[in-house]
C-alpha cells in the first residue's frame, strides 16, 4: 500500500470516530433535556398560612356564613392540553367577603377527585396576601388557581375549592 492510502484511511478512520462521538454526545444531550422536561416537578412543601383561623376551629364558627367560596366546576374550571402531554386546569372561584371585617390573610384548598373519590391532585393557595393585598368588608375576589402536571389518563373527574385559612386585619 502506498504512503497516500494510507494517509486516506487514517483520515476517514479520524472522520468517523469524531462522527461517531459527536452523534453520541448529542442523543446524551437530547435524553437530557427530555428528562428535564418530563421529570415532575420537586416538591418543597407547601406553604401554609401562618397564624390563621382554621374552619374546624371555635374561633372560626362566627365566620363561617358570612365568608363564603363559590365555585361551580362546570362554568368555572378549564381544562386544557400541553404539548408535553399532560393537562392544565384552571378553576376562578368566587370568595365574597360578608364578615364585616378586612381580612389580609386567604388560604384556599383545591383538591381533584376521580370517580372512586380518590385524590388526584390537591393544593394548597396563598391568595391574600401574595396575590393582592387584602379583602374589604362587602367586597368579593376572583382569582384563577391552576392545577399543573396532571396525566391525561388521571385527570380528575370532580374539583372542589374550599376555605382552609384566613386571617383578619
Amino acid at each position: 500500500m502506498s504512503q497516500a492510502e494510507k494517509s486516506v484511511e487514517e483520515k476517514d478512520t479520524t472522520r468517523r470516530t469524531i462522527f461517531i462521538i459527536v452523534a453520541l454526545g448529542s442523543a446524551l444531550l437530547v435524553a437530557g433535556l427530555v428528562y428535564l422536561a418530563t421529570r415532575p416537578a420537586a416538591r418543597t412543601g407547601e406553604a401554609r398560612l401562618e397564624g390563621a383561623m382554621r374552619p374546624d376551629s371555635k374561633e372560626f364558627e362566627p365566620f363561617r356564613e358570612r365568608l363564603l367560596v363559590e365555585f361551580n366546576a362546570d362554568e368555572q374550571a378549564k381544562q386544557s392540553d400541553r404539548p408535553l402531554g399532560d393537562v392544565v386546569i384552571t378553576m376562578t372561584p368566587t370568595v365574597r367577603n360578608f364578615t364585616g371585617r378586612t381580612i389580609n390573610g386567604l388560604e384556599l384548598h383545591a383538591v381533584g377527585l376521580d370517580l372512586s373519590g380518590q385524590v388526584v391532585k390537591e393544593r394548597h393557595f396563598i391568595l391574600i396576601p401574595t396575590r393582592q393585598a387584602e379583602l374589604a368588608p362587602n367586597k368579593t375576589l376572583s382569582v384563577p388557581i391552576t392545577f399543573e402536571g396532571i396525566r391525561k389518563d388521571n385527570v380528575p373527574a370532580s374539583l372542589k375549592v374550599e376555605l382552609s385559612g384566613v386571617k383578619f386585619k
